[in-house]
C-alpha cells in the first residue's frame, strides 16, 4: 500500500476521505467546497439595510483566501444596498499564525473599536473568536447604543448564550452539515465520488 503523509491528510488507496474547505486531487477524496461569498453577500445586504449609521464592520479570523471570500461577499452585498456605506475590515491574525480563529478577546477588542468608531453592524468570519463580537455587541448595546452582530457558518443565535441573543441580527449559514451528510450517505450507498 502506498502511504502519503502531509500536514493535512493521509491517503490510502482503499479508504475514501472528505476534506472541508480544501482541494485534494485524488480519486478517493471528496473536496467539499462552498460559496461563502454568496451567503456573505446576503448578510452584507442585510447589514446595510439594518444600519442606521451607514457604517458597518467585518472581523476576519485569519487573512487567508477562504476568509477573504467572506469579506468580499459581505462588502459587495452591503454596497449593493448602499454604495456609500463604510465597511471597516480587520483581521485578528495573519498566516502562519492561525490563532485568530480562537481568540475571542481580540475579536471583542476589534468589535468595540468598530462600534466606538460608528459601525452599528459587525459580521465575523472568525470561528471561535466570534463570541467576543457578541459580547462587544451586548456591552455596547447595554451602554445605550443598540448595535448588531452577525454570526457565521451555523445559526449562532441558537448556540450563543441567551444574554447575547438579542444582539445577533442573523448568521450566514454555510451548511457544512449538509455536505458532510451527503458524502456519508454516498459512501454508505457505494456511490462515493
Amino acid at each position: 500500500m502506498n502511504l502519503y503523509l502531509s500536514i493535512t491528510w493521509i491517503s490510502c488507496s482503499d479508504t475514501n476521505f472528505a476534506i472541508v474547505d480544501g482541494v485534494v486531487e485524488a480519486d478517493n477524496v471528496a473536496s467539499l467546497l462552498f460559496t461563502e461569498e454568496q451567503g456573505s453577500y446576503l448578510v452584507g445586504a442585510a447589514a446595510a439595510m439594518k444600519s442606521e449609521t451607514g457604517h458597518i464592520g467585518f472581523i476576519g479570523g485569519v487573512s487567508i483566501d477562504l476568509i477573504l471570500k467572506f469579506e468580499a461577499g459581505y462588502t459587495a452585498g452591503a454596497k449593493s444596498v448602499n454604495p456609500d456605506i463604510i465597511v471597516d475590515v480587520k483581521y485578528i491574525s495573519d498566516p502562519p499564525d492561525f490563532s485568530g480563529f480562537g481568540d475571542p478577546g481580540s475579536a471583542k477588542e476589534i468589535a468595540n473599536s468598530m462600534y466606538a468608531g460608528g459601525a452599528d453592524v459587525v459580521y465575523h468570519a472568525a470561528g471561535g473568536s466570534g463570541g467576543g463580537l457578541f459580547e462587544a455587541a451586548k456591552e455596547t448595546s447595554e451602554a445605550g447604543t443598540h448595535v448588531w452582530a452577525i454570526g457565521v457558518d451555523s445559526d449562532q443565535y441558537l448556540t450563543a448564550d441567551a444574554s447575547v441573543q438579542p444582539y445577533i441580527l442573523t448568521s450566514m449559514l454555510k451548511r457544512v452539515d449538509v455536505a458532510v451528510q451527503s458524502v456519508i450517505e454516498a459512501q454508505a450507498a457505494g456511490t462515493f465520488v
